[in-house]
C-alpha cells in the first residue's frame, strides 16, 4: 500500500528486496502501490532493479484510498501470471481482489504479521476484517507466513495448515557492508560510549517503553553501567512521551533520539553498536534481527518476534516482553564484551546460511510455479 521508507516498516524493504530478486532471477515483476510518502529514489531503485512500477493516486491519504478506474487494474492482472498481496489492511489489497477474482488470475497473500487486530483504528479493522478481509485470507491460493508464529493467525481466519506456506523474511549483505563507527557518532552527535540500539517505529507495538524502563532500572541497580541507549525510527506517536520519561529520570544525557536513519548510515549504526535490542510486544517475524545479524551485531529479543531461533545459535538473548524481561537481558548480555562479539559471529553465520534473498526468492518461485499449473481455487 505503501513504499514510504520513513513509516513504511519492513514491508517496505522487504518489497524493495524481493521484486529485486525477482527481477535477477528474470521474472517480470510490477510493483502496485499508492503514492503515499513515495519518494523518487524509491522509485528509482525498484525501477533501475528491474522491476515496473505502477503507482496510484490516493484520495485519502490516512486510509491510502487509491483513485483509480477498474480498467487500469485490470489492464495490470490479465498481463500477469500470479499476484502477490502484501499486508492486510489495505484497500489496494481489497481493490486487487476482487479484480483477481473476476479476472480468475490466482495470487498469495503474505499479511507478515497484519492479521491479528492491533494497535489504533481497530473498530475499522474489524469492519475491513467483515466486509472483504476475511475473504481475501481464505480464498487465497495460498498463504505465506514469515515465521512459524504466524500460522496460528492464519488458522483463526479458517485457512487450512496445508494451504500455509512458511517463506521467512530475507536480506541483501550488500545493504549493510558500510562501517564508519566515528563518523557516524559525529554525524549523530553521539558520545565515545557503548551503545544499545533500538531499530523501529517509536509505537507501542515495537516496545520502546519497555527497553526505557528496562535502561533506566538497570542504570539505577547495575552500577558503573557504560552503556547509553540510541533510539533509531520515526515517531509512532510515543517520541513526546519517551523523550519527556527520560528527562524526568534524570537519563536525558544517555538517551539519544537520531530519528530515520537510511542508506549507509543505517548500516554504520548496527556496526557502531554493541548490540540491537527489539522490546516488540508482537511481531512475527523481526526484519531488523537480520539486518543486526548480517551486521555482526549480537541481538536482545523479546519472545513475541518470532525468531527464537536467535538464543539456540548463541547469537543473543531471549526474553519476556517486559521490563523485568529486558533488564536481565541487558545486564546479562553487556556482561561480558568479549561474549558480544562471539554472539554477533554465530549470529552472522546464521544468517548468511539460512536468510539471503536469493534462497527467499527461489522457495517464492517454487510456491509461484505450483500455483500457476494449479490455477485459480
Amino acid at each position: 500500500m505503501s513504499l514510504d521508507p520513513v513509516n513504511g516498516g519492513g514491508s517496505v524493504e522487504r518489497t524493495l528486496q524481493m521484486s529485486r530478486y525477482l527481477a535477477k532471477s528474470g521474472v517480470e515483476c510490477t510493483v502496485v502501490t499508492t503514492d503515499v510518502g513515495l519518494t523518487s529514489d524509491q522509485l528509482e531503485k525498484l525501477q533501475g532493479q528491474g522491476a515496473d512500477v505502477v503507482v496510484l493516486p490516493t484520495i485519502l491519504k490516512r486510509y491510502y484510498l487509491p483513485r483509480v478506474l477498474y480498467s487500469r487494474i485490470d489492464r495490470i492482472i490479465e498481463n500477469v501470471d500470479v499476484i502477490h498481496l502484501v499486508n492486510h489492511w489495505t484497500l489496494l489489497n481489497a481493490l486487487v481482489f476482487q479484480r483477481a477474482g473476476r479476472l480468475g488470475k490466482p495470487y498469495v497473500v503474505c499479511p507478515a504479521g497484519a492479521l491479528p487486530i492491533f494497535g489504533r483504528s481497530k473498530i475499522v479493522k474489524r469492519i475491513y476484517n467483515n466486509i472483504i478481509g476475511k475473504r481475501i485470507i481464505r480464498q487465497a491460493n495460498a498463504c505465506v507466513a514469515i515465521s512459524p508464529l504466524e500460522i496460528p493467525d492464519f488458522k483463526v481466519f479458517g485457512v487450512r495448515e496445508d494451504m500455509i506456506s512458511v517463506i521467512p523474511n530475507g536480506i541483501d549483505p550488500e545493504e549493510f557492508e558500510q562501517e564508519d563507527d566515528k563518523g557516524f557518532r559525529r554525524k549523530y552527535e553521539l558520545p565515545d560510549a557503548p551503545f544499545i540500539l533500538f531499530m523501529g517505529r517509536l509505537n507501542a507495538i515495537k516496545g520502546p517503553d519497555l527497553l526505557l524502563e528496562a535502561f533506566i532500572d538497570v542504570i539505577r541497580s547495575a552500577e558503573g553501567f557504560p552503556y547509553h541507549l540510541v533510539f533509531v525510527g520515526p515517531d509512532g506517536g510515543m517520541l513526546h512521551e519517551l523523550q519527556a520519561r527520560s528527562v524526568r529520570e534524570g537519563v536525558e544525557n544517555r538517551v539519544h533520539f537520531l530519528g530515520y536513519v537510511g542508506g549507509a548510515d543505517k548500516s554504520r549504526a548496527y556496526r557502531a553498536a554493541g548490540l540491537l535490542a527489539i522490546p516488540s510486544r508482537q511481531e512475527a517475524m523481526s526484519i531488523v534481527v537480520l539486518e543486526a545479524g548480517i551486521s555482526g551485531t549480537p541481538v536482545l529479543i523479546t519472545d513475541r518476534c518470532g525468531f527464537d531461533d536467535v538464543a539456540a545459535v548463541g547469537g543473543g538473548m531471549v526474553v519476556g516482553a517486559s521490563v523485568e524481561g529486558l533488564k536481565d537481558g541487558l545486564i546479562g548480555m553487556t556482561a561480558d564484551p568479549g561474549a558480544l562479539k562471539s554472539m554477533g559471529r554465530n549470529l552472522e553465520k546464521f544468517t548468511r546460511d539460512h536468510f539471503l534473498w536469493e534462497d527467499m526468492v527461489n522457495r517464492y518461485l517454487q510456491l509461484f510455479s505450483t500455483i500457476i499449473r494449479s490455477g485459480p481455487v
